[in-house]
């Protein structure tokens, strides 16, 4: 059916209007009030603009600011500045993954004052995920191991799961930028050779930083290494402080052989521990393998992991913005039938200053 065109609306100007071109009379007094109009919009646009963006505040991970709202699946969405939001990892003595909590299974602590939990779910969620693998010299006869691991870990991701890949030895270097294509960043890896120093702490700094460009709320890191730091620019401290200031969740998986143990330096022998420290901090977790045929089946655990973890969300007590740390203790109202289980939760955020 053909519609007909709307008619032109016709407005007649009296030429003794103040809107009327012939009347010079008028001309100071419409370019005042056009003055003030224009300053008005201007301020209220700006005081619009100012209420926006104050509101519209993003933490990660983060979606409805109503007690018993679900996060939904995939959405940054604005939200309460004065929402901390927590991933948590529920598992049993044998590792495996707990499903199936319900809020009240869950109590949580800020500064050892317990917190009501506003937002709860279990649902899965897209992860923006970077491989961080050792190619230094001491990879060479376990690297075709570490690679099918890493393999193994990127068969875990969803269809809006993105990834990308940083690859050290001497020194650390971006291979592959975020990408969905989960089949380039493989090809990436495959091609790559081992050779040199191991620069550990610079390639998990480069890939921290690489986490501004991620497009999901839900931020993760893999280090597959054999342990010892001994090329880095960066320090322990420094990565630790960058790691307290992100909300990304570092996973490890630590190659530690006992035959080449009497072949190691002290720093070296050290790996295991700083690979704990470091994931234990952001809630993380750091495994260790002896045997590298085992590596694969630790990276698929891992890769499931992520995509069954628990996030909770409070309002903190303490409204001060004074960019002090603050410590977070998760605990658990373990459910009937189940004892022993372990929580895996970051240690804490620093306050807001704004």
């Amino acid at each position: 059916m053909r519609r007909s065109k709307p008619r032109k609306r016709l407005v007649r100007i009296s030429p003794t209007s103040p809107f009327s071109r012939k009347n010079p009379a008028s001309g100071a007094r419409i370019s005042f009030v056009s003055l003030v109009f224009s300053l008005l919009f201007c301020l209220a646009t700006f005081n619009l603009g100012a209420t926006a963006w104050a509101q519209s505040r993003v933490l990660r991970h983060g979606k409805h600011d109503t007690p018993g709202q679900p996060v939904r699946p995939g959405e940054s969405v604005h939200v309460d500045v004065n929402l901390a939001i927590v991933n948590v990892t529920v598992t049993d003595p044998h590792n495996r993954p707990i499903t199936g909590l319900e809020p009240d299974n869950f109590r949580i602590f800020e500064d050892n004052i317990e917190q009501e939990v506003v937002n709860f779910s279990s649902e899965d969620v897209p992860v923006s995920i970077g491989i961080i693998f050792d190619l230094s010299g001491s990879m060479a006869n376990k690297l075709n191991c570490a690679k099918e691991a890493a393999a193994q870990f990127f068969k875990t991701a969803n269809s809006q799961d993105e990834g990308f890949l940083i690859g050290f030895g001497t020194h650390a270097e971006l291979f592959s930028p975020f990408t969905n294509n989960i089949e380039e960043l493989q090809n990436r890896l495959v091609l790559a050779p081992a050779g040199g120093s191991t620069a550990l702490l610079d390639g998990i700094y480069l890939g921290i930083s690489e986490m501004r460009s991620a497009r999901n709320a839900k931020h993760a890191v893999l280090i597959i290494s054999d342990g010892g730091e001994n090329h880095s620019r960066y320090s322990e401290d420094d990565l630790k402080r960058l790691l307290r200031e992100a909300d990304t969740q570092v996973y490890a998986i630590g190659i530690f052989e006992p035959s080449a143990y009497h072949r190691r330096t002290l720093t070296e022998l050290n790996g295991p521990l700083l690979l704990a420290e470091l994931t234990e901090l952001t809630g993380g977790r750091a495994f260790t393998v002896r045997n590298p045929n085992e590596l694969s089946q630790i990276a698929t655990k891992i890769g499931t992991e992520l995509h069954t973890q628990y996030i909770l969300g409070y309002h903190p007590s303490n409204k001060t913005r004074d960019a002090r740390w603050r410590k977070i203790t998760i605990k658990l109202r373990s459910p009937n039938g189940l004892s022993h289980l372990s929580v895996h939760a970051k240690r804490g955020y620093y306050a807001p200053v704004l």
